[in-house]
């Protein structure tokens, strides 16, 4: 391969289209032997710039993430361009399996990033598992498993620098950086549903610790769905864990709010399908009998299924309350308005749906029905 045919090898068209630049110049460099001062030509960059990020994408490699994302880039380019010469892999991987798509990486982002940026959230992978997990920790130190993704989604937002690593290992944590929240701002905002919704502009102390988005809600009186506005760095659920009953004892206990983040987990999997703004409420009064016994579904057919299911066994009124505080984030004020509920007695009915719900779920487990995503 010529040393200065840059675009043979970071142009293919099995190669995404997503990658960063750094990304190409040092596949260019090492893949291909371009050098540095063709580089610099060919892109219009002074060489020094590009040797610094050549080398820092070599020193990111130690990362066991980043490194298997390059090994599939290079085995994707490697094949495209039939160089039986290149043996620049040495680290096991699946020659079977790419990157993920931008459609897809764009669509996984919405979803991941915002559950990253919440309060305590972090996403842990192991190093030969092909899906990652995004887990919440608590204030005592107990986590929560929130979103389950792919590992080549986790790749990919690892080389788009979206995470970094929190803590190295055979099970390495990452946490949202900088980047990967302006990315998710920007996903939003190019999404028609993500609209501006302050009459001012807000205090900038306030500001930084919200990331806000919006979610279309139908309610049984509506012909079209409306737009309900919320913070992704956080949750009611997350806001009723930290307060205290009268005894001193947390209001929801662990395996409450594991049952709602279960919940919202199928919630956010459903969404990822084609009936993105069906009406929920529906499954509250047994309209829809679709669901066929909670089993392993997969995809967002199976996630709908199950959250069809778990708002059938609560039932109007619990099901209301779980379905607008766990999966649309309504406010617990909010939520108490809109049913007509007194003030401060829907945190008390939110509980009773969690303990009713977490009961649900065990139920499925006994069946062999425990799995998600």
């Amino acid at each position: 391969m010529a040393g200065d045919d840059i675009s043979g090898v970071t142009d293919q068209a099995d190669c995404p289209s997503w990658l960063p630049e750094p990304v190409r110049w040092y596949l260019a460099h090492t893949l291909a032997g371009s050098s540095i001062r063709s580089l610099a030509r060919e892109k219009n960059q002074h060489a020094s710039t590009i040797l610094r990020n050549v080398r820092r994408q070599e020193q990111r490699r130690d990362d066991p993430i980043v490194d298997s994302a390059y090994h599939h880039l290079e085995h994707c380019l490697f094949k495209a361009n039939n160089n039986e010469d290149c043996e620049t892999m040495t680290a096991p991987f699946k020659p079977a399996r790419l990157l993920a798509d931008e459609a897809k990486l764009n669509r996984e982002a919405k979803r991941i990033l915002r559950r990253l940026c919440e309060n305590g959230a972090f996403l842990a992978v192991a190093a030969d598992l092909e899906k990652a997990a995004v887990l919440k920790e608590n204030a005592q130190g107990e986590t929560t498993r929130i979103a389950v993704v792919t590992r080549d989604v986790v790749e990919a937002f690892v080389l788009k620098e979206w995470i970094s690593t929190k803590s190295p290992g055979r099970v390495a944590t990452y946490h949202v950086t900088q980047a990967g929240r302006a990315a998710l701002r920007r996903l939003l905002a190019e999404d028609d549903k993500a609209k501006a919704g302050f009459a001012e502009a807000p205090t900038p102390f306030a500001e930084q610790h919200r990331v806000w988005g919006e979610r279309p809600v139908m309610e049984p009186t509506d012909d079209s769905p409306r737009n309900m506005r919320f913070n992704l760095a956080e949750s009611p659920l997350a806001l009723l864990a930290r307060r205290k009953d009268r005894d001193g004892n947390p209001f929801l206990t662990p395996d409450l709010v594991a049952a709602g983040e279960r919940l919202r987990e199928d919630f956010e999997l459903a969404q990822m399908g084609t009936r993105v703004t069906q009406n929920w409420d529906r499954f509250l009064t047994g309209g829809d009998k679709g669901f066929g016994g909670g089993g392993p579904g997969m995809g967002p057919a199976g996630a709908r299924d199950r959250v069809a299911a778990a708002l059938r066994d609560l039932g109007p009124g619990l099901g209301d309350v779980a379905l607008r505080c766990c999966c649309y984030l309504e406010g617990m004020e909010a939520a108490e308005k809109r049913m007509g509920w007194s003030a401060r007695s829907g945190k008390i009915v939110l509980r009773i749906a969690l303990q009713r719900l977490k009961l649900h779920y065990e139920g499925m487990a006994g069946m062999g029905g425990d799995l998600i995503g």
